[in-house]
């Protein structure tokens, strides 16, 4: 694992990161505090602390249901606060994770709001998690189109978020994903993903000898555009082993099953 975060052309950062392992295998875990709140830093803070420390517990199962319950747990954490001492203060934050059993070769992942999960597998690159926004809803519903979605003035506008009022229903994969050596992660937050194509992404791969030289070669093409009033980037790199060796698959579909080997 390795992981980058930069304030970009903000006063401050209100991105937030955790990685790590406990009893269970190892964790990604990456908020933003939402743009246009009061302490988006604290409840980013508040969010991967809450995250990890559930992912960590000694009541924990390498489960969706658990998973989900981690994000909960956060959700509720931010609430609590707000209902406090602090009551004037709201506090919100996207958030997503990426679990891994690495004994069993197993990944669980989640997300609120539009903080991404990229998977680059065999040198294709797959988006695991959609935006819980306006304009991607309109792009769903095919009012508009991926290119368009980019500029639009509403692109920011969040449906679901961490703190919010009411409940949060985070978007977790339904069973255990398999792992395949060579795959390779990327967590972000929309200050980093929104520079890209996820072609772009794999490229920076394609050039990279380790996770952080991947993060950094993607960084430096953000910074470099210099764009006004840049937000706050955060990313976590994630391999399995080494996406530059992959491994073939032992069954080709091609190859009928049973031929004998030469």
């Amino acid at each position: 694992m390795a992981a980058s975060t930069h304030r970009g052309a903000r006063q401050g950062n209100e991105d937030d990161l955790r990685q790590g392992s406990g009893p269970l295998g190892h964790h990604a875990v990456l908020a933003d505090g939402a743009g246009g709140h009061a302490n988006g830093a604290e409840a980013s803070r508040r969010s991967v602390n809450a995250i990890a420390r559930c992912l960590c517990a000694g009541d924990a199962s390498f489960t969706p249901e658990h998973l989900t319950r981690s994000v909960r747990e956060a959700h509720a954490e931010l609430r609590r606060h707000q209902n406090g001492a602090h009551a004037a203060a709201s506090m919100h934050a996207t958030a997503v994770v990426l679990w891994i059993d690495s004994a069993e070769e197993h990944a669980l992942w989640t997300h609120v709001g539009d903080s991404r999960l990229y998977r680059f597998r065999h040198s294709r690159a797959d988006l695991l998690t959609v935006d819980d926004s306006v304009v991607q809803r309109m792009v769903q519903a095919g009012l508009l189109s991926a290119e368009h979605a980019r500029q639009h003035p509403q692109k920011n506008h969040l449906l679901a978020a961490l703190g919010i009022e009411g409940d949060v229903e985070p978007h977790t994969v339904a069973r255990p994903v398999h792992l395949l050596e060579g795959d390779a992660y990327l967590l972000c937050t929309d200050g980093w993903w929104d520079h890209f194509e996820p072609q772009d992404l794999g490229d920076a791969l394609a050039r990279a000898r380790t996770p952080q030289d991947w993060l950094a070669d993607m960084q430096t093409h953000v910074l470099a555009r210099a764009t006004p009033q840049q937000d706050n980037l955060t990313a976590i790199a994630v391999w399995v082993g080494n996406p530059g060796e992959m491994t073939i698959a032992r069954f080709e579909d091609t190859v009928p099953r049973g031929t004998p080997p030469r």
